[in-house]
């Protein structure tokens, strides 16, 4: 073969290297990808909230002393299932199909992870899945099934037997410690250093009943957790959806700190004396609960600070795009509530913080709206991968970098919470969030349209009152305000594509009550009377 020949196919063998997708690799960041489950901003030091001088996240602050904090990331569904399915797909909830707990995402539609490997990248899921289908667009996976335990933690991974009944078991180990292991553990016998890497690193922690590793114990033992104002007396807050006619529903709506909701309240469940009065037993129960949770996020923060001593012994710190955020939100007693699933801010906003000291600055933040289903997308373009077009969502890499929100960014997040009245008791509502302020509606029924709770909307200014304690939608001062953010609202609908059809009955609901006349507020203080009568007739 001549010598011409040999230089001519290597030529085109270097061409064909040279406009592969994992060419760059060298030239590519890594992407860490952690998430921890209902973890939310007033637990991150560095949001500043009133829990922020316990110092309840130094190895998670370092992220945005060293990156960029984002105050305004939301989810468009505050609950577990739905917002992973959002990250995954980039889609909004009524168009991947996962609108509550029991839906799933199928491996030919786990599209960041299938993105990501067609890009050259090495693929991993470890820790909390909570998408039922296997992971099998990952290289790797090493997952909890369903929501997993906090002790003695099982996981599900690849073998000879059929998903899912490949499984392994951490005996005497606390889940956090467990997965933290596992990712360490993939980094020395399974990382392929020819390939930059996606890894999702997701724990169960801080997540309900808050079951913190027995090392823990003692922290916080004897410090009184800062309240929120909006724990006690809220006269302006709420709405008939939410507090019904003359607050008759009060005790209906919403998992409470103290005894308001009978049903599901924290005095109940941690046991607080009933001789205590409401305002002792809500105090303590608060207190506890408060405890538990926060050891819970000590774990966290504990072992986030080996994950960054291994990328720091593999030299990787530096090149590696490393993300944090939880899930959703929590509320940590705000309004008396717990748990997620609300459009307020506790609930609805997501911590955010991302470090690559290669083109992010230190310490910078920005107040852009950005959403969970845009999440994907920004992953994509660190790994220099264009926005699929079924996505919905947008890469913000650029205001990442720069802090500059490009032209034409979103100005409005959307939400929905479909699952209504399950669990937690909260009814079922749509909204628009803005820079300032929020319209939520609560149309209050289930999938077939029944079980109806009274129809109510609430606005809230979120310049003048960013706890949002005094509902403002029948204030005259507002009254153009809540006309513009109604239309946007109905705008918004139609721009990410929930047109009512997967659910008509629900659809038709929100129709009639959109306009909510006169006509409309006496049939919701009715439906209150007898959402109210029935459940007293359940004793």
């Amino acid at each position: 073969m001549s010598h011409a020949l040999i230089g001519s196919r290597a030529l085109i063998w270097m061409v064909a290297i040279a406009m592969a997708p994992w060419v760059v690799a060298d030239d590519r960041p890594n992407i860490l990808f952690i998430m921890s489950d209902d973890h939310t901003s007033q637990a991150v030091g560095a949001y500043g909230s009133r829990l922020a001088y316990l110092d309840p996240t130094p190895n998670l602050d370092r992220l945005a002393e060293e990156g960029m904090l984002f105050e305004n990331a939301f989810c468009t569904n505050s609950i577990c299932t739905p917002s992973r399915a959002c990250v995954m797909t980039g889609q909004y909830n009524h168009t991947n199909g996962v609108f509550d707990l029991g839906g799933r995402i199928e491996p030919e539609n786990q599209h960041l992870a299938k993105e990501m490997k067609k890009a050259g990248y090495q693929t991993a899921m470890i820790g909390k899945w909570h998408l039922k289908a296997e992971p099998a667009a990952f290289d790797y996976y090493c997952v909890l099934p369903g929501q997993g335990k906090y002790f003695d933690p099982e996981f599900r991974i690849q073998g000879d037997k059929p998903w899912p009944k490949n499984t392994i078991k951490k005996e005497g180990m606390h889940s956090t410690d467990a997965i933290t292991d596992i990712t360490l553990n993939w980094f020395d016998e399974v990382r392929e250093d020819d390939k930059p890497f996606f890894l999702m690193h997701h724990y169960k922690a801080p997540h309900d009943f808050f079951e913190y590793a027995p090392r823990y114990e003692e922290y916080l033992a004897e410090i009184a957790i800062p309240e929120p104002k909006n724990l006690w007396s809220q006269p302006q807050f709420g709405s008939l959806a939410t507090r019904g006619a003359k607050d008759e529903m009060m005790p209906f709506i919403g998992t409470s700190i103290g005894r308001r909701n009978p049903r599901r309240n924290y005095a109940k469940h941690y046991g607080v004396d009933s001789w205590l009065s409401d305002e002792e037993a809500k105090r303590e129960a608060y207190n506890i609960y408060m405890k538990h949770y926060l050891r819970c996020v000590k774990g966290v923060d504990d072992n986030l600070a080996r994950l960054f001593a291994k990328l720091e012994e593999t030299g990787q710190m530096d090149n590696t795009v490393i993300i944090y955020t939880g899930d959703q939100g929590f509320m940590l007693g705000e309004h008396d509530y717990m748990d997620k699933r609300w459009m307020y801010d506790e609930s609805q906003r997501m911590p955010f913080l991302v470090r690559y000291p290669k083109s992010i600055p230190a310490g910078s933040r920005s107040d852009a709206i950005v959403e969970n289903v845009d999440y994907g997308p920004t992953m994509l373009a660190f790994a220099g991968v264009e926005t699929p077009e079924y996505m919905q969502g947008k890469s913000f890499r650029e205001i990442c970098e720069t802090g500059q929100e490009p032209e034409g960014w979103k100005q409005e997040a959307y939400y929905r919470y479909w699952m209504h009245m399950a669990h937690h008791d909260n009814p079922g509502h749509l909204g628009i969030r803005t820079k300032t302020h929020k319209l939520i509606y609560y149309y209050g029924v289930n999938y077939e349209g029944k079980q109806q709770t009274p129809p109510g909307w609430e606005l809230y200014d979120l310049v003048n009152d960013p706890t949002e304690v005094v509902n403002q939608i029948d204030n005259p001062e507002y009254a153009e305000v809540a006309k513009e953010m109604k239309q946007r609202l109905a705008d918004l609908r139609k721009r990410v594509g929930d047109d009512g059809s997967h659910y008509p009955a629900v659809e038709d609901v929100v129709q009639e009550f959109w306009d909510y006349s006169d006509e409309d507020r006496q049939k919701a203080i009715k439906i209150s009377h007898e959402y109210v009568q029935a459940k007293q007739s359940e004793k």
